[in-house]
């Protein structure tokens, strides 16, 4: 037995958050309880993220076992662990606490009763379960591999210098940009926005990477839409940036996200094939729709409303825009979706929006941006502290992730929005409530 060697127990959910997770443990051994294959199982049908994950460790699971009997071990591969899928034992090790028609608490008997000479863990997105592990003893964690460290230190995409004088600020204004040499920056980020201050001057830039220089950012409109603050004016430039292939806004609510975001690809629709806006359908408790009265559309019409609130603002802004914006309507040059809808599709010269992207697992946020054909730019808005999906939270969601690991690329920029522009209510509600 290898000192400090792990048995780990995964839940069903953290196979449906990342079907490549068994390679994750190093020399750790996997159990996968034959409660997790069925309920995989109800899976395996479908289009949704969740149904290709099933589909994936089911295919990777039988290629691994082949022929093999499966309750022995079988090696992942070179310097990894072994995985066995374990029976549910015949004992009843919660001692009649609890249902054991519930698939949760099959999952935990079958953790309970691993007759193992490493340390037993069990693994799962699920808050309320691990709980009732420790409540019996075992030891539980969440996946963590894709999870970042700390909310405290995501990247906000800007900064604030201050100056002793006003040398630096002039030359932005005279020559629209600063050498890098000229201005001292430690470890400046691609794209990271920076306010320059001296006493009551200020000056707006932007780093350049490719020609290393800061350029001058000054305010612009987007389809009648303007900057309100420093944030949005960074955001703006950003959105409208046709260099910059990947945004990403993050912000309370109310901040204007989604409204610069469809602005910004109203006002660039000329160099653009379509205008797609969608949004991920996180129902209550991440359950089906159901048969509900209605159509397809009929049902969905509720999670896209939000998409549609942003573009009748447009509308009431650019009053005499409004039949130009029908006609892209109806020639689905402006397209609002449920993003379940894109997967398959082709996005070539495409405006993406996605709004409402805390709710997307990282890999669900690879899987779209990988899908980006030429000249198309993604747009990712979100709140972090808004999140309606239940395995993620604001370490763990696709937004947080996408924001710490594209830092740097000259391709990405990514600015926080921290005042509410909606209402004086709607700011105040979001900070103290």
């Amino acid at each position: 037995m290898q000192a400090n060697k792990l048995t780990i127990v995964l839940d069903t959910n953290v196979i449906l958050h990342d079907a490549k997770c068994i390679f994750n443990f190093g020399v750790d051994d996997v159990v996968i309880p034959i409660t997790v294959l069925e309920e995989l199982d109800k899976f395996k049908k479908g289009n949704g993220d969740i149904n290709i994950q099933a589909r994936q460790f089911l295919r990777d699971l039988d290629q691994i076992l082949d022929e093999k009997d499966s309750r022995i071990g079988c090696v992942l591969g070179p310097n990894l662990g072994t995985i066995r899928v374990e029976l549910e034992p015949n004992k009843n090790h919660i001692n009649g606490k609890m249902s054991m028609s519930n698939a949760d608490h099959k999952i935990l008997n079958t953790a309970l009763g691993l007759n193992a000479d490493n340390t037993i863990i069990l693994v799962t997105k699920d808050t309320n379960l691990r709980m009732k592990a420790r409540a019996f003893g075992l030891k539980s964690l969440d996946y963590t591999i894709d999870k970042i460290k700390e909310c405290d230190t995501l990247y906000s995409g800007k900064r604030v210098i201050e100056l002793e004088n006003d040398s630096i600020i002039n030359e932005a204004y005279d020559k629209g940009y600063v050498e890098r040499k000229d201005l001292t920056i430690e470890y400046p980020v691609a794209n990271e926005n920076i306010i320059l201050q001296f006493g009551s001057q200020s000056a707006l830039l932007k780093y350049n990477a490719v020609n290393n220089t800061y350029d001058k950012v000054s305010k612009s409109s987007a389809f009648g839409i303007n900057g309100r603050n420093v944030e949005q004016i960074f955001a703006l430039n950003s959105l409208l940036n046709d260099e910059i292939k990947l945004v990403t806004l993050a912000g309370i609510a109310g901040s204007g996200k989604t409204l610069l975001a469809l602005a910004a690809a109203l006002e660039c629709r000329s160099r653009y094939r379509q205008i797609l806006l969608a949004r991920p359908v996180v129902a209550l408790s991440n359950k089906d729709m159901g048969y509900l009265p209605g159509d397809i559309d009929s049902k969905l019409d509720p999670y896209l409303q939000p998409l549609w609130d942003n573009l009748a603002v447009i509308k009431d802004i650019n009053q005499d825009q409004i039949d130009k914006i029908a006609k892209m309507r109806e020639e689905n040059k402006i397209e609002i979706s449920p993003l379940a809808y894109i997967r398959g599709r082709s996005l070539q010269r495409t405006y993406f929006i996605i709004d409402e992207a805390q709710n997307l697992t990282p890999h669900e946020v690879k899987t779209i941006i990988t899908r980006a054909g030429e000249g198309t730019k993604i747009i990712l808005t979100g709140d972090i502290q808004q999140i309606d999906h239940p395995y993620l939270d604001n370490l763990s969601n696709g937004l947080s992730y996408i924001i710490k690991r594209m830092r740097g690329q000259d391709i990405y920029s990514h600015i926080t929005l921290a005042k509410g522009i909606r209402s004086k209510l709607a700011e105040v509600a979001s900070n103290l409530l």
